[in-house]
């Protein structure tokens, strides 16, 4: 018999189903993103934002109640939102949890007003909303639930119309937003809120979980022409976490990890473990703890950031000696990923560089952290991404420091803007000057198309190489010099009198030096300066003064 009412273990059931659904369907959800960048993808932003929400909740005592339950949801949707996409689950999850957490159980009326506080949460979340994306299906389904609720549904009713009319409008995503429509494909956001209203229906009525469909990753060949298998001695990411798992599985636990990587410390005892890898697939790393216990407190670094490493080795021995520098009026933390990058921030005055970018976007607890480590009462945060600025904006108000944000899309903007810094100055006052710094700059990029796609200057299939800036893709090329020499023709103008050059872990010296000399061709009045970051996945960024 489907269930009249949810009481508060039947929404921590809920949430733990939805967590695992959209770790099943990860993949299925990322190969809907139509951008064709390898970026922090939404399946697995909301996936690991729902992974924050249940350690949470196994926090709390067994027989907790709804509103412990809700304060649960609410927190850890906060401070693990990773990501546009992981902001604006929050949001939901949040405005969600505030209408139930005032009723002991959810029946059909409660569950159609927490749907509507939880689409008037994901619309407040976003500056200017666009239809056509998961805020048109949460707004849909929740206006069929609170038809439904005010015809007299029970909590089953209400469900089933939300999730039908959310299917529905899932549907609609593409004539309401050309992107989509030429992608072919529907929203990604969207099509991860459904498997909510799926987790709920499987709590409430036992119905099963839709089965993912995964389109195989695409497997791309590597600038020099290799397929590249990686091995231990160029393994990318340093993989850490708390485990709770029983002493006897450890060993197992071990063996799985030395599949998948090496420079593996496991310490502790008594069920609870601190857990160090090297690895290339951070997935893979955290499944391992996953089948035998729980992964907790997860910190996921460049493997070449020595300084980070360090840190962690001073935390595993007890040997923390807490924020360095001296103390300033006003700090700067900034997100990147790269020896290089990292290098050249700390260089320029950063105070703590929070490993991310493309691929690996760090959540709102990581940020809090970074803030509260340095020796400042106020603190600018540089998200150096776009997909970023949206998390760094919530920092604010979960720490007791003055936290200001200049919403920097790119490396190249955020070492603009560091010229402007003032240590001495408030953190509004550095804000502002920093803001106008970064938006003089003219930034792009070059990356490697992972999937097939669109564009305004042609079709786009995945390896093809492609230069990006603020205008969108302006650059479709079948080699990495090209692409880079096109793009930097399309933002250079007589106007520029610098071109700073930031080559990645994929960038040559030839073409490194075939580009610097196409700019002594073209625009002899222009300076080159180049800079070795290290950053995967970007061979390289441009910065334009």
């Amino acid at each position: 018999m489907p269930k009249d009412v949810l009481d508060a273990n039947d929404l921590r059931a809920l949430v733990v189903v939805f967590r695992d659904a959209l770790n099943e369907h990860r993949e299925a959800i990322n190969n809907l993103n139509v951008y064709p960048v390898p970026d922090g993808d939404t399946g697995t932003n909301m996936s690991l934002t729902l992974r924050s929400v249940v350690e949470e909740l196994d926090e709390l005592v067994a027989d907790a109640d709804m509103t412990m339950v809700c304060g649960a949801i609410s927190h850890g949707s906060l401070m693990g939102a990773r990501g546009n996409s992981g902001v604006i689950m929050s949001q939901i999850l949040r405005g969600f949890s505030g209408v139930v957490a005032a009723a002991d159980t959810i029946d059909g009326t409660v569950l159609a007003e927490a749907l509507a506080a939880a689409a008037e949460g994901a619309y407040g979340a976003v500056g200017n909303p666009v239809e056509g994306t998961i805020l048109t299906v949460v707004r849909e389904s929740s206006v069929a639930a609170s038809s439904a609720a005010g015809a007299g549904a029970n909590l089953l009713g209400v469900l089933e119309a939300a999730r039908t009319e959310g299917g529905d409008s899932l549907e609609r995503t593409p004539t309401l937003l050309q992107a989509l429509a030429d992608a072919g494909v529907v929203d990604a956001g969207g099509a991860g809120l459904l498997l909510f209203l799926d987790a709920a229906l499987h709590v409430v009525d036992g119905r099963p979980l839709p089965e993912p469909e995964v389109t195989a990753p695409v497997d791309l060949v590597r600038p020099d022409g290799d397929d590249h298998e990686p091995s231990i001695a160029d393994l990318r990411y340093e993989v850490m976490f708390l485990l709770d798992a029983p002493d006897d599985s450890i060993d197992g636990f071990k063996e799985a990890w030395a599949e998948v990587g090496d420079s593996i410390v496991v310490v502790g005892g008594d069920g609870i473990f601190n857990c160090h890898v090297h690895c290339d697939d951070i997935g893979a790393a955290i499944e391992c703890g996953i089948a035998v216990g729980r992964p907790h407190q997860i910190r996921v670094t460049d493997l070449l950031e020595e300084l980070e490493e360090r840190d962690w080795v001073r935390a595993a021995t007890g040997d923390d000696t807490g924020p360095v520098g001296d103390p300033v009026p006003t700090a700067v933390v900034a997100v990147g990923v790269g020896p290089g990058v990292v290098a050249i921030l700390r260089s320029m005055g950063v105070h703590a560089v929070v490993a991310g970018g493309q691929s690996m976007n760090p959540s709102t607890a990581e940020l809090v952290a970074a803030v509260e480590s340095v020796p400042a009462p106020e603190v600018v945060i540089l998200p150096n991404n776009k997909n970023i600025i949206p998390v760094a904006e919530q920092v604010d108000t979960q720490t007791s420091r003055t936290v200001r944000v200049v919403p920097t899309r790119g490396v190249a903007e955020g070492l603009a803007c560091l010229m402007a810094y003032d240590p001495q100055e408030s953190a509004a006052s550095n804000a502002a000057r920093m803001t106008e710094a970064a938006s003089a700059v003219v930034a792009g990029e070059v990356t490697r198309a992972v999937r097939d796609s669109t564009s305004d200057v042609g079709p786009i299939s995945a390896g093809d190489w492609i230069g990006i800036c603020r205008d969108g893709i302006q650059a479709v090329e079948p080699t990495l010099i090209e692409a880079a020499t096109v793009l930097l023709d399309h933002i250079l103008d007589d106007d520029h009198e610098l071109l700073t050059v930031i080559a990645g872990e994929d960038a040559d010296d030839d073409t490194t030096a075939a580009i610097a000399a196409w700019i002594d061709s073209t625009h002899p009045e222009v300076e080159v300066e180049v800079h070795h970051g290290g950053q995967p996945l970007y061979p390289y960024y441009f910065g334009l003064e």
